[in-house]
Parts: structure tokens; sequence; C-alpha cells
């Protein structure tokens, strides 16, 4: 094989499957219940190509169902596609099912050899690896020990043993480079290094994009079984990042809005009526009667009676794109008059550490109304959190600070982001590269 061409080119490829909603299994049933028989086209891939130049390593990344693993499956000839081309310059070695052709009833030895003849070999080529084989597999004292006695995790093991050592020109992995142990995972992606620098072609297919980052020096995005996006991991991996983020977004927003319009109209219970009907106790000192260790505590002369999160959709959410803008609106009824109400609100992370958190007095704003009702809502411009997790709470104290309401975990929401950066801050920043 030549080292300065492509290892790999693939032409304009299609594939479709038959896709039966109740497919009959046994001929009685195919008759009496003909309609179970009828099935639809899914294109799983829709016409793509690509080339890969040896001794490179490419990621391919996309969403469930995009067609990766089928592209994988079509590379391997485990099927084929019903148009197109693909053409394979070298010895071929899987990871795609690790342990396809083991028996159980056979010993791991006996698999080593049944195996890696799947894989080409020959019995002198096995007798010459049998030893690094085993060595990498940590089996060698339950070697000839029938594999259904294994753990899954020894299994694993030994099927990643056969597969790397066959001498292939060309790897394809699937999804499992969670083998064994963090010490044994750890061995596997040394490895997967020293089969790179050897120039071995290596296309892999996972949804952790760091390993494609780190790992490939291309990535292809597929959606919908077409290429959206191809080129450096590092661009690509991006591309595909802030798209899913949008997707995920969208989705919210969709089953929040679906959610609210089924939603019945909120009654207000009897113990939460107006000051008129159910006063509250009078003359309260700061704190008396008050259990500050429960999620929601206060004297309850102004009650919040539903808080929101408002993204750029206008509407309700729990999902938020880092930077962007966003509203927090605070409903309330006033069951015993004050001078001044201070409304506040805080970003907290899961475990309850506080990460920011302002209120009404802080920023020198006096609130005073003469209503039973009200909304007080406050704009957070360019939401500076990065992706991840976190909580909101909500309160409304006295002048004096004593809490009238104040709701923990009021409620969680998601923030999602295209930056890398650790912690919980985006921090506006230029790198200057100088001599």
């Amino acid at each position: 094989m030549e080292r300065n061409g492509n290892a790999i080119e693939v032409n304009n490829i299609t594939k479709h499957f038959k896709v039966y909603p109740d497919k009959g299994a046994q001929l009685k049933e195919r008759l009496l219940f003909r309609k179970r028989s009828r099935f639809e086209i899914r294109d799983v891939l829709k016409g793509i190509s690509f080339s890969v130049k040896n001794g490179e390593a490419v990621g391919l990344i996309g969403h469930n169902g995009c067609g990766k693993s089928t592209t994988l499956k079509l590379l391997t000839r485990i099927m084929y596609p019903d148009s197109g081309t693909i053409t394979m310059n070298g010895r071929v070695s899987s990871l795609i099912e690790l342990g396809a052709g083991f028996h159980p009833d056979m010993s791991g030895r006996e698999n080593i050899y049944t195996n890696a003849a799947i894989f080409g070999l020959t019995k002198k080529e096995i007798d010459a690896r049998l030893s690094d084989i085993v060595e990498f597999s940590e089996l060698a004292e339950f070697i000839d020990n029938p594999v259904r006695t294994y753990s899954s995790g020894m299994y694993m093991r030994l099927a990643f043993s056969v597969a790397i050592n066959v001498d292939a020109d060309i790897l394809l992995i699937d999804e499992i480079l969670a083998v064994g142990d963090t010490n044994f995972q750890t061995k596997c992606f040394n490895r997967l290094r020293e089969l790179k620098a050897a120039g071995i072609t290596i296309i892999i297919v996972t949804h952790d994009l760091s390993t494609i980052e780190k790992f490939c020096d291309r990535a292809i995005w597929l959606n919908d079984g077409l290429i959206v996006k191809e080129g450096r991991s590092p661009e690509v991996v991006d591309a595909y990042f802030n798209f899913m983020n949008h997707k995920r977004i969208e989705a919210e927003e969709a089953a929040a809005a679906e959610k609210a319009s089924q939603e019945p109209p909120e009654e207000v219970p009897a113990e939460e009526q107006p000051a008129e009907e159910q006063p509250p106790e009078q003359e309260q000192t700061s704190g008396d009667g008050i259990d500050y260790t429960a999620n929601r505590f206060g004297l309850k002369y102004i009650e919040i009676t539903k808080a929101r999160m408002i993204g750029a959709s206008g509407k309700d959410s729990r999902i938020f794109p880092a930077g962007s803008d966003l509203t927090i609106e605070i409903d309330f009824k006033v069951n015993k008059p004050l001078d001044e109400y201070i409304f506040g609100f805080g970003f907290y992370t899961l475990e309850g550490e506080c990460l920011y958190g302002n209120n009404t007095q802080l920023d020198r704003i006096t609130v005073k109304t003469d209503s039973t009702t009200g909304t007080v809502a406050v704009d957070v411009l360019g939401l500076p959190l990065l992706a991840g997790k976190y909580l909101l709470n909500v309160a409304v104290v006295d002048n004096n600070g004593t809490p009238m309401d104040f709701y923990r975990n009021y409620c969680d929401f998601e923030v999602v982001s295209d930056d890398r950066s650790t912690g919980y801050f985006s921090i506006p920043h230029k790198w200057r590269i100088g001599k």
C-alpha cells in the first residue's frame, strides 16, 4: 500500500432500510395480518463522499440516527451500500462489536485464534502475536477458561486486545473505548496513540467530543444522512456543539409551550386569600417564628406567587444560551402593606454555593406599591455563566432584612455554551503572543 495516497475513498454512497412498524414473524401471522407487512423506506445515507489519507485519524460525529455507525459498518463490509463505491486500501480491523465471533464454550486462547482468523491472520501470524495479545489483555490466568465464565469487562478486554494486535492498516472504532477499568482504558488510549504514530489509519465514531478534538486530525459531521461539515477537528466540533445547543433550546421551549397550553388556570388556595380574608399575625419581631432551615420561609406579609425565567422566545424557559439576555419576573401579592419591599434573586450551584446575588436595595431602587398584587422584573444582560445546571433563588424582604418570603431553589435552569473554559463564569479575555 502506498503511504502517500488515500487509505479510504468513499464516493457518493447511499443506504436505506425497510422499517416495519409491526412485522409478523410467522407465515400464519403474515397471512392473517397482511397490514403488518407494510413498511416504510428510511434513507440513512443520502449520498456522502469523503476520503481519508494514510496515517490520518478521522472522527465521525453527529446525533443518534445520523448515519455514523452505518457508515462504519459499510467500511467494514458488514453491509454494503445501495449505490456508490467504497475503496479500502489495506487490511482492516474493526472495533465495532467487540467479541463478534467469540464462542462462549471455547477458551479465551481458542477464541483468540478464531477471532484473529476472522481478521485475516494465518495460524503462524497468530502464534507470533499470541503472547502480546494475552499480555495486553491481562488475562493470563484465565486464558484457558471458557469465555462464558468471563465477566463482561474481561470479555471486552480480550476482544480489544485481539483487534489491536492484528497489524491492520486501517482501524475502525465505534463507541467502545470504555473498556475495563480506568487503568485499562488509559492503556487502550495509549495503545491507540502508538498505532496512530506508527501510521495506522484510524476512524472513530463517538459522542465524546473531547476525544475527537484531542485524538483526531479531522472530523466529519453527519446529520440526516448528509455531511454538514468536515475539516480540522476543533472547527467541526465547535460547529456541531453550537448546533446541538440550539437544538436543545428549541426542544425545551417547544416542550414548555406545550405544557403551558395544557395546564389548567391556577386556583388560589383558601389559605392564600388576601389579607382581608386571612390576616397575618401582627407585630412579629424580626426572625420570630421563622424556620431559616426550610426551603421556603418568611412572615408572609408579602408573598411570591410565581416566578418566571424568560428567554429570547418571550416564554417561560429553563434553558438559555450563555451570553444571552433573560428576564426574571416575580409575581407577588400583599397581605400586609409595608413601607418598602426589597426584591432579590440569586444564582446557585446544585450544591448550594452562591454564584451571584442581588436585590433592589443594593441597586438603590425603592419599591413601593398600594396594590394588593404586582410583578417585579429584572433583566439579566449577557448571562455570563458557563455550560451547566444551576438553581434560582428568589426572595422579598422588608427594609430591615426580615424575610417576608424567601424561596430557596425555586427552580433549576440550564446554560448551554460553546465556551470550553472551566469553572462557572465566562470571563472575556484575549491572548497575545509576543517574542
